[in-house]
């Protein structure tokens, strides 16, 4: 006799001597839970349970004998009716959206399909798919994440995405058997590099399992990027250096990065999910109860505000409850400190309808007690133009800012003069202060995995992405970049000496800004993608991080190295207050804008569309940042001057109350930044600015 035990938590947990199923499925008129040995043998042995207990829509019992390890799946009997969204088909065997570990590949497209001949009009499939799809796993509980959290302030963080795989692939340093996988993250070498480098936070492309869509099996190609899930709960067993021990290697990979001080964010795709559209596989989610996980709109058809297929449903309860498990669980288990949630538009528009900061998923979100602890980072757009809300979302959210890169990658390229540059520099008041948030509410980026890589952004006009098999269709025109005379790779030594100064002029208005860099893996050893820009289906050197530093590489690595340090060292250049014009202890504004000729910025000069130049005063006397016991720090005061020109400019240093003497201490004209004469200069004294550069010149204190 099964015991019926609990309808939550939903998943298999062992207990009383076998193992609690539950699984969720409003639409659902009998479960069958799979359990499944010797799959990977010459036969399969499958014993069906049913589980025959039914409590607020979820189905549940206790099956004895059950040990962790044991593979499993659900076989959902009920209607199958794709005119009101609901597609029960028994000869699947579904995926446990809950399961912590899911084992082996999608092996057979045509098994998988829910329907023959036509998704909306054609008959449920006979075929089972046993034999060709992912299985879930049961495990034991993990407990608590041990170790101490970094709790990072937001304020001093600075974020780096990378790929598990792609960063430590071709690491020399890093043991073959664990290139590529969260132990080889984990590896010294590669923490040392981290903590060298000064990010305070690795936000790490997905780690959810997931599959490859319907498209790429066809072409016989793979998700690289892994933007297509189908396990919330599962870490990817492909990045694990021992399948099967993929939580043990996460959660130790967390740990490792913890005690060097470093943060991990976690890139989650809760927006669609690995089934496409109702004319793909039928794996979990679709067998379960589409119409609680997917919008639909009439006649059954899916709605598909993410350019993937299909959109999870928001508004339902059944996603809202998904989501936050999910979350919860990889920040209390697993350790992780936060999320970036991609196109986390789709979040805010229950039913795919209008979008609303207020949404019941991402008040869910905000308002849970762990959660809200998090570093909650959304990219705040999705496939479509009603779902662009950069600036939108509620205060407890930081964005990734599309206009800041935007905007500075057009200034330095010489597109734009400098009226919208004032607001990306200084934390984009105008998006971010009016609802209470702060400037580290801007997650400011100049390069991410989708787009260009800072190389070639300075090296190609165009993308060049013939090599992932869609004739250079696919990825973004709108790229915003210059090749600075030569389309690509070339030998030409102007053409280098320029690319290299404009991506450090790149780099330094990114990590001098306001707000919360982020900066992508490899950008800062010269990485080139050959001018793809949308790589997520080059499982291979193209997208895997080169390690061996040529002369320009290392010249690179110095710089950055150089303005992270900056940063971190100086209160003033990191501030967690918007500027506002009050008058600091010093007796001068908190910031001031100026002209080349030193002089301050006068409303018409904002409006002047070529000014390619902009000097920017900071008085670090009352800066608003605070110790750990809470008591306010002061700074040197700073002049940042950037010249976006092709020409030589001359830039007079300011009047004797902003600082008598200014010291040069970063110069992006010279390959590590290091300027070449170091000493003070006198206020009104004139600086001759080659093209394209960028100074960063320090107020000492006993000056002021």
């Amino acid at each position: 006799m099964m015991l019926a035990g609990r309808p939550f938590p939903l998943g298999s947990h062992p207990e009383g001597g076998g193992v609690r199923f539950a699984v969720a499925s409003s639409t659902a008129e009998a479960v069958e839970v799979c359990l499944l040995d010797n799959v990977n043998g010459r036969g399969v042995s499958e014993r069906r349970v049913e589980l025959t207990e039914r409590t607020f829509g979820v189905w549940h019992g206790v099956v004895h004998g059950v040990l962790p390890g044991q593979q499993y799946g659900y076989r959902v009997h009920g209607p199958y009716d794709p005119a009101r969204g609901l597609r029960h088909n028994p000869a699947k065997l579904l995926v446990d959206p809950y399961a912590k570990r899911i084992t082996g590949q999608l092996t057979s497209l045509e098994a998988t399909l829910g329907y023959v001949d036509n998704a909306m009009t054609g008959p449920a499939s006979t075929v089972d798919s046993l034999g060709s799809v992912p299985l879930s796993v049961v495990t034991s509980p993990g407990g608590p994440a041990t170790g101490v959290k970094p709790d990072v302030p937001f304020e001093e963080s600075v974020f780096y995405e990378l790929h598990v795989r792609g960063y430590t692939r071709r690491h020399p340093d890093v043991p073959e058997q664990l290139r590529g996988t969260y132990l080889g993250l984990a590896h010294p070498a590669v923490v040392e590099h981290l903590v060298r480098l000064g990010v305070t936070a690795v936000e790490l492309m997905p780690v959810h399992t997931f599959v490859d869509e319907p498209s790429l099996i066809t072409a016989g190609r793979h998700n690289y990027w892994g933007y297509s899930p189908l396990g919330f709960f599962a870490p990817y067993a492909g990045y694990a250096s021992e399948p099967g021990r993929e939580v043990e290697e996460f959660r130790t990979m967390v740990a490792s990065l913890h005690a060097a001080g470093i943060e991990v964010i976690v890139d989650v795709v809760f927006n669609h999910t690995c089934e496409s559209g109702f004319e793909g596989p039928t794996l979990s989610f679709r067998g379960l109860d589409a119409p609680a996980y997917y919008a639909h709109g009439d006649a059954g058809r899916g709605l598909d505000i993410t350019g993937c297929g299909n959109t999870l449903d928001a508004g339902s309860p059944t996603v809202v409850r998904l989501v936050t498990d999910s979350l919860r669980y990889w920040a209390g288990e697993l350790g992780v400190d936060g999320f970036r949630f991609d196109l986390a538009s789709v979040l805010g528009r229950p039913g795919a309808g209008q979008f609303d900061p207020n949404a019941a998923l991402l008040t869910a979100i905000a308002c849970d007690p762990l959660l809200a602890s998090c570093k909650l980072i959304a990219e705040p757009w999705d496939a479509t133009g009603d779902g662009y809300r950069v600036g939108a979302f509620g205060v407890q959210w930081a964005e990734w800012n599309g206009r800041y890169r935007d905007t500075v990658r057009d200034f330095w390229r010489g597109a734009v003069g400098v009226r919208d540059l004032a607001y990306r520099l200084t934390g984009s008041s105008d998006l971010y202060a009016d609802d209470g948030r702060r400037p580290w509410s801007s997650i400011n980026f100049i390069t991410a995995h989708d787009g260009f890589t800072l190389r070639d952004m300075v090296s190609y006009n165009d993308k060049h992405n013939e090599a992932n098999g869609e004739d250079n269709r696919d990825g973004t025109n709108d790229n915003r970049s210059w090749n600075c005379g030569a389309e690509g790779e070339t030998a030409e030594p102007d053409v280098l000496e320029l690319r290299a100064r404009q991506a450090r002029n790149l780099v330094a208005t990114l990590l001098l800004s306001m707000g919360t860099p982020m900066m992508t893996a490899g950008d800062e050893m010269w990485r080139t993608q050959d001018g793809n820009n949308n790589a997520y289906n080059q499982d291979n050197e193209m997208s895997w991080v080169d390690w061996s530093l040529d002369a320009p590489a290392a010249e690179l690595l110095a710089f950055v190295q150089r303005v992270v340090a900056l940063r971190a060292a100086s209160p003033a250049l990191r501030q967690p207050q918007f500027f506002d014009g009050r008058i600091t202890p010093s007796g001068e504004p908190d910031l001031v804008w100026l002209r080349p000729d030193g002089t301050e910025m006068a409303e018409t000069d904002w409006f002047d569309d070529d000014r390619r130049t902009l000097g920017v005063w900071i008085d670090g006397a009352n800066c608003l940042s605070r110790t750990k016991s809470g008591e306010l720090v002061s700074d040197h005061s700073w002049l940042i001057v950037l010249h976006a020109g092709a020409d030589p400019c001359e830039f007079t240093l300011p009047r004797a109350e902003f600082g008598p003497a200014f010291e040069p201490v970063l110069d992006s004209a010279t390959p590590d930044g290091t300027p070449t004469d170091e000493t003070a200069l006198a206020s009104g004294a004139q600086l001759q600015l080659p093209g394209r550069t960028t100074l960063l010149l320090r107020v000492p204190r006993n000056s002021k």
